[in-house]
C-alpha cells in the first residue's frame, strides 16, 4: 500500500472520520486557517489516482468515501515504519518506548498489563 504525504493524510483522516462527504464537508471539519475548495479537491483527486478514496456523482457534485480503512493504512503504515526504523526488531521496538520516551511508571506498567494478557493468550492456545 502507498504511502500518504501529510497533506493526504489530514484529508483522510477527516474522511475515515466523516466516512463520506463532500469538499466543502472536509474543509468544515479542518482546523483554521482552513485550506481552499481547490486544495482540497485537488488531494482528493490524488488520493482517488492512488485507490485510497472513490466517489459518487450527484449532478456537479461527488460525495467521496473512503476506499481503504483507518485499520487497513495503520496496519500497513506501521509495519513499514517497523521494518525501516527497528529493522523488524520488537525488542528494539520496546526498548525504544520504554527507555527512549521517558515513559512513566503508570505508562510502563500498562504496557507490562498488555504483555502479560498477550502472553496469556498464546499460552492457552
Amino acid at each position: 500500500m502507498k504511502t500518504l504525504t501529510k497533506a493526504e493524510e489530514q484529508i483522510m483522516q477527516k474522511l475515515w472520520d466523516l466516512e463520506k462527504a463532500h469538499v466543502k464537508d472536509i474543509i468544515a471539519e479542518m482546523p483554521r486557517p482552513k485550506p481552499a475548495y481547490n486544495t482540497v479537491s485537488t488531494i482528493i483527486r490524488i488520493l482517488e489516482r492512488k485507490g485510497f478514496v472513490g466517489h459518487r456523482a450527484h449532478g456537479k457534485t461527488h460525495e467521496y468515501f473512503p476506499l481503504v480503512t483507518k485499520k487497513a493504512y495503520r496496519k500497513s503504515f506501521f509495519s513499514n515504519f517497523f521494518q525501516n526504523y527497528f529493522s523488524n526488531s520488537y525488542l528494539s521496538f520496546t526498548s525504544f518506548f520504554a527507555k527512549d520516551q521517558n515513559l512513566s511508571l503508570e505508562e510502563l506498567e500498562e504496557m507490562q498489563k498488555i504483555i502479560q494478557e498477550e502472553i496469556k493468550k498464546k499460552d492457552n492456545r
